[in-house]
């Protein structure tokens, strides 16, 4: 070994350590030192240690499900995730450190701790729908039991968004796919809260997903449609009852931004859907639809390449948004 790649594994060690009334940030071995067993053994004490101090925080009261312990906890999920997957950008170490500040302020006991989720490693900011349904749940009532999928939600964007920026839209769709559970979960949570009366515009949403340019029901993503599914079944389990259904159609925008096919291939994929409800027992009468055509776009997808890629990456816009308004 180098002496300079001596100095850096030994300044990892000591930053590993030699933690100060919690205050020290622990430093990953950079990525072109990280080739020996001494290094991985370096980092990997950091992030055990890491991990001891969220434990400590659980043991001193702090419940699992809180929101701050919970986003720290999965700060330190996603940083070792990409660690054990040799990201060589500066992901791990900004997620580390995020999880870190938010256990340091626990810590020494500071109120209020922040709530914002930066955008660690430059990540793009995917599905704005998502990031304002989790934003709509904070401050509510049933925010109290929804904190830990609230705050993993938002972390899991964050992982999402990094992935797109370095391998594009088929690395970032699973970490995509967890977000819009933790999303689901989060809602299913606040409106389950003991502590939280169901406000009368309540709603359940489920977004079904269309292929390149084509509306039928052998054209939806199977996973979106059992999306769809769970959120009918939670009508069942949370005894909830339906009072109304809106659907609203959208497409992509590579026909062209307001163009008007892009309007009615946004209205067959809504009358599909409207089809599909009707089959599964919904009354006719409650639906209603609207069509926006390429106009509210959720994934932005600049630079994406080849065609076939930008074709996939662009599948949150090929949507038609089931909004399902219930009761108690």
């Amino acid at each position: 070994m180098t002496d300079t790649k001596t100095s850096l594994l030994c300044a990892a060690v000591v930053a590993t350590l030699a933690f100060s009334a919690g205050a020290q940030q622990t430093q990953l071995v950079p990525p072109d030192a990280r080739i020996t067993d001494e290094a991985i053994h370096a980092d990997l004490s950091g992030y055990e240690h890491t991990q001891g101090r969220i434990k400590a925080l659980n043991d001193a009261g702090r419940p699992v499900r809180d929101y701050h312990l919970s986003k720290a906890q999965c700060w330190l999920d996603v940083s070792f995730h990409e660690y054990s997957r040799n990201d060589r950008s500066a992901f791990p170490q900004e997620a580390l450190t995020e999880s870190e500040k938010l256990i340091v302020g626990m810590e020494q006991g500071v109120s209020p701790l922040p709530t914002d989720t930066p955008l660690v490693n430059n990540a793009a900011r995917v599905r704005e729908d998502l990031w304002k349904r989790l934003g709509a749940i904070h401050g509510t009532p049933g925010f109290e039991c929804a904190q830990q999928a609230v705050a993993c939600g938002e972390v899991e964007l964050v992982h999402a968004g990094n992935e797109f920026n370095q391998q594009q839209w088929r690395h970032a769709k699973p970490y995509i796919q967890i977000a819009e559970d933790w999303v689901s979960d989060a809602e299913a949570l606040s409106r389950q809260c003991a502590a939280a009366v169901l406000p009368a515009d309540a709603v359940l949403t489920a977004n079904v997903l269309f292929e390149f340019d084509r509306s039928g029901r052998d054209d939806i993503r199977a996973y979106s449609l059992q999306s769809l599914d769970r959120e009918l079944d939670r009508l069942r389990t949370e005894g909830l009852t339906l009072t109304g259904v809106e659907l609203v159609g959208h497409a992509d925008r590579l026909q062209g931004r307001g163009h008007d096919y892009n309007q009615a291939l946004s209205e067959r994929r809504a009358r599909t859907v409207h089809a599909l409800l009707i089959e599964r027992g919904i009354d006719a009468g409650k639906v209603s639809y609207s069509f926006k055509g390429d106009t509210e776009q959720v994934q932005s997808c600049d630079g994406v390449k080849p065609q076939a890629a930008l074709r996939e990456c662009l599948i949150p816009n090929r949507r038609v948004e089931v909004r399902l308004k219930v009761a108690r």
